[in-house]
Order: C-alpha cells, then structure tokens, then sequence
C-alpha cells in the first residue's frame, strides 16, 4: 500500500490511479527500469563506452541512485516563457547558482538548463550534479510570435564544460520540424561520439492540432508518434507532456494508424494512454520522463504526484519538473521534488 501522505494527496483518485490493472500492452513486454538498466538493455546497443557511463551517471545520482528511476530538474524557461514570466514569482532564479542549488538540495538525479546558466557557475558545480545543457530553444522574443527551435550554442560547449547530457526539443508537426530533425540528429551523433547522453523533448506543434475545441497537441497516439520518432534519432531518454486525450489521428484525419490503438492497446484510463507513450519508446528500452507541467499554486504537490504515479505505473522512467518547483520557496521546491521521488521509491506502487 503507498504512503499515507501519498495516498492523501490523490485524495479520491487513489484507487483509481493505484489499483488500476492495465489490460492493454502487458507490462511483461517492458523493459522495466532498474539499477541494472546499463547491462540488460543498453550494453546490446551501439552506444559507446564513454555514452554508457554518461548513462550510469544519470542513473546513479541523487535521492533516486540505483533505482533506474530518474528525477530531474529542468530550468529552460527564461528563454522558452521569457526571464520575467518565469522567475518573477521568485526572483532568486535570475542567479543561476540557485538553480543548481535547488536540483542538489533536492536530490535530483541531474539539472537541466541553458548554455549560459550551466556554463557561468560550472566550474564550481559540474563535478558535484550531473549537467543537462539545452542546446536549443524557442527564443519567443520575435514579434509576432514564431514557433521554431534555434541552436544557441554547440555540442563541443557542452562538453567542454563538463555536460554528462545534452537537451534538445524539436517540435514534431511543425513547418520546421524536417529542418529540427536533422540539426538535432546530427548534434546527437556528436554528443554520443563525445560520450555524453541525449535527452529529447518530443513536443507537438501544429494550430491544426486543434479541432472544434478540442486540443490534440498532447494526445496519446500523436505523442506516442514524436516518441518513436525521438528514438529512431538515437535519444537516450524521451521528454513528453503526459497525455490528455487520444484519437488525434482519427480527429484530424491525417496520417496513419490502425484501430487497434484505439480498440485494444489504449483505454481512456491516463496509465494506459502513457503506457502507450511508454511503448513507442522501443516498449520503454529508451527510458520516458514526463513533464510536470507550469505551477498552479496550491494544487502543485498533488498534481506532480498524481503524474509521477501514472508515469511510474505505466512503465516510465521518472519526471523532470521545472516551474512547480522553482516557483515557490526554495525550502517547499525542495519538498515537492523529494515528494515526487517518494513515489519511486515506493516500491508498493508497482507497474499497473
């Protein structure tokens, strides 16, 4: 049986989200995270020496060491949603050190942020919290408005300031996204060759993603999509919003995809549509980390642990959450964040 305080904070949802057994893909078909991930399922791969202990690294850091779980901060959005609108709820974000404070007092297994963040204060900190650094971005400063992810620096930057990962988004639909592709495939093959990891944020963006009012940009079958794509450019670990609906294929009419997603391999249950996330991530041989979502104040705690639920019972590999933490107090960042690892190492809640 899960914690007391976690079964609090799911409040009427627990044995919905708890109990539930999952009668779609078989959890006897996943690759099921664990300390020993490096030698059951990467050591087949092409990943060289060096890559695999960028991995290890990852893996073996933090609150979570060893458990194959991973719990990581990421502090991209002084760029992506403007400095202002992401640390004016509390400023002492604006000084990098503090970022990396927080994923270490945390116990985050890594932190992930910009070039410029990760590089002034790298010297002091590279050696003591695994880096992520974010190669690229939407700079969102452009009027009006654009939708397209740039390269703010290079792979050989990151390696040079002691980066076991880098972080790239490609935002799979979009008028950009062939361009996206290449230049974040190519990064990745010199990022391996250099032995760091890669981390893809697979997100959607398309407005035709939205039809009579109803959103698909995180829907399980076009998300399950930018995952297999983001595996088939060689990430090491797959970022996606977890999914909200499902059907975006059918909605929108495009594409294709058979209706044995929709009949037999998901339900409308979020464990089952994320364990559909799970499977187009080679059936969770490339781990899958869900976002925690922007900060909505009060709710934020029960929010990030109802995700980290759903993730971990799906067969996922952990949660990178941002804006929930980093937006409050340091002290209560650092209590949502060991919350949500709570949940991993709860080792009642077992995979659905």
């Amino acid at each position: 049986m899960a914690s007391t305080k976690i079964q609090e904070l799911l409040a009427d949802k627990a044995e919905y989200y708890l109990n539930h057994s999952s009668k779609t893909i078989d959890k006897s078909q996943l690759h099921i995270p664990s300390g020993n991930a490096i030698d059951d399922v990467w050591m087949s791969s092409n990943r060289n020496i060096q890559t695999l202990r960028s991995i290890a690294a990852l893996q073996n850091h933090g609150r979570l060491a060893g458990s194959g779980y991973v719990s990581i901060l990421p502090v991209d959005q002084g760029i992506e949603h403007s400095a202002g609108a992401s640390f004016a709820p509390n400023p002492i974000y604006f000084d990098p050190e503090n970022i990396v404070k927080l994923a270490m007092e945390g116990g985050c297994n890594a932190v992930a942020s910009t070039y410029g963040v990760l590089g002034s204060v790298a010297r002091k900190y590279a050696h003591k919290i695994p880096f992520i650094v974010k190669i690229n971005h939407n700079e969102f400063i452009s009027y009006p408005n654009k939708f397209d992810q740039i390269m703010f620096g290079t792979i050989k930057d990151a390696w040079n300031m002691g980066a076991t990962a880098v972080g790239a988004t490609i935002y799979f639909g979009s008028d950009e996204s062939a361009r996206q592709i290449v230049e974040v495939a190519k990064a990745f093959e010199y990022a391996h060759e250099l032995g760091m990891a890669t981390v893809l944020w697979c997100y959607l963006r398309n407005s035709g993603f939205k039809k009579d009012g109803v959103d698909y940009h995180a829907a399980a079958d076009l998300t399950g999509q930018a995952n297999h794509l983001g595996v088939t450019i060689q990430a090491d670990i797959i970022k996606q919003k977890l999914p909200t609906n499902n059907g975006g294929y059918t909605a929108l009419n495009f594409g294709k995809t058979h209706k044995k997603v929709y009949e037999e391999l998901t339900t409308d249950h979020p464990i089952d549509l994320c364990r559909y996330q799970v499977a187009n991530c080679y059936m969770g041989r490339v781990g899958l980390i869900n976002s925690g979502g922007e900060s909505k104040g009060a709710s934020d705690m029960a929010e990030a642990v109802m995700t980290a639920v759903v993730n971990k019972r799906a067969g996922g590999m952990g949660l990178i959450s941002g804006r929930k933490a980093f937006q409050k107090p340091m002290n209560e960042g650092v209590q949502l964040l060991n919350t949500i690892q709570d949940v991993y190492l709860d080792g009642s809640i077992t995979l659905a």
